[in-house]
């Protein structure tokens, strides 16, 4: 699973931060493989601003499930101090760590000013992800320099994507990671490029697909929907206000007088989802899996109601039959 840290009306990013360091330990206790954290700056809604510090406390709190970022935004960083950032974090918890690579930039012209990045930044992407890795294995191009202690280990990468970014995680034969944000169509067609193109690297031998998505499981279809209320209308929201608020109560998004462009867009968020009973979820998820070929799902999901997302997350392990190593 993915934990954005989101916010909670009412609450503080302290306290998001520190329930997503909790919320790990009860996703590892279910069987889950992976827990992710993210990378976003400036965002009034969203706690998790530097992910490999928050990925050191959940490594820390727990101690089979695989730990990683999805992802470090690598347009903002210079190689060098990622590559040693998850070189210390590898050498620390060894074998458990990830390290997921999206390409996104600040969120707005200040948040970019303030990063010293502008979004031409974001062209680069593709010889970032190759001197980055390059530290990893003494190829970088930087006559003395050693990246320690990341030389010499093996931290998986992921690249996030969509549309053209499969084709270069082909490219650069790296595991994928694409979510449906253009349907389900465009994300077959973009899967089948990533795969038809699959260079093998050292990273990948073969094509690794991780499709993601927001799931929410409940005893009714109207229960679960609500459950991805809060964090659809903070997207939404976003889009006409440059703003990602913190999550609100579902019964309270659903009774305020947006426009009809916004019920709408709400809406079509909401139906891009996967959410429903475990007979419904299984079978959309099922679908999805079969469409794609996917070797893994990365659930996103966000609630207000911990509880009620614990409880999601409960049923979807059931629903998935995980099962913790002995």
């Amino acid at each position: 699973m993915l934990d954005r840290s989101p916010v909670r009306r009412g609450s503080t990013p302290a306290r998001a931060l520190r329930d997503t360091v909790a919320f790990a330990a009860r996703i590892e206790a279910l069987g889950y493989h992976r827990f992710w954290v993210s990378e976003h700056h400036g965002v009034p809604g969203v706690a998790g601003s530097a992910p490999t510090v928050l990925a050191a406390a959940v490594a820390g709190a727990t101690s089979r499930i695989r730990v990683g970022t999805g992802g470090v935004m690598l347009p903002n960083h210079r190689p060098l101090v990622v590559a040693e950032q998850f070189g210390v974090l590898e050498a620390l918890h060894p074998g458990r760590i990830d390290l997921g690579l999206g390409r996104s930039v600040g969120f707005t012209g200040g948040i970019r000013e303030a990063l010293g990045q502008g979004k031409e930044a974001a062209d680069d992407f593709g010889a970032q992800v190759r001197e980055l890795l390059g530290f990893f294995t003494g190829d970088h191009g930087y006559p003395g320099v050693h990246a320690y202690p990341a030389e010499g280990l093996r931290v998986p990468p992921f690249l996030l994507a969509t549309g053209s970014g499969a084709d270069l995680a082909a490219e650069l034969g790296l595991p994928l990671v694409i979510a449906p944000v253009r349907g389900e169509q465009a994300l077959k067609e973009a899967v089948t490029r990533y795969r038809d193109g699959f260079r093998p690297s050292e990273w990948a031998g073969e094509p690794y697909v991780v499709v993601s998505t927001a799931i929410a499981v409940a005893e009714s279809a109207a229960d679960a929907r609500r459950l991805l209320v809060s964090e659809a209308w903070a997207t939404v929201y976003s889009r006409s206000h440059g703003v990602f608020p913190p999550l609100s109560p579902p019964a309270e998004v659903l009774a305020l007088p947006m426009t009809e462009r916004e019920r709408r867009r709400l809406e079509e968020t909401l139906d891009g989802q996967i959410s429903g009973t475990p007979a419904e979820v299984g079978d959309r998820l099922g679908a999805l899996v079969e469409t794609t070929a996917a070797d893994e799902v990365l659930a996103t999901t966000a609630a207000y109601d911990q509880s009620a997302r614990l409880d999601s997350f409960a049923a979807l392990a059931d629903l998935a039959d995980l099962r913790v190593p002995a």
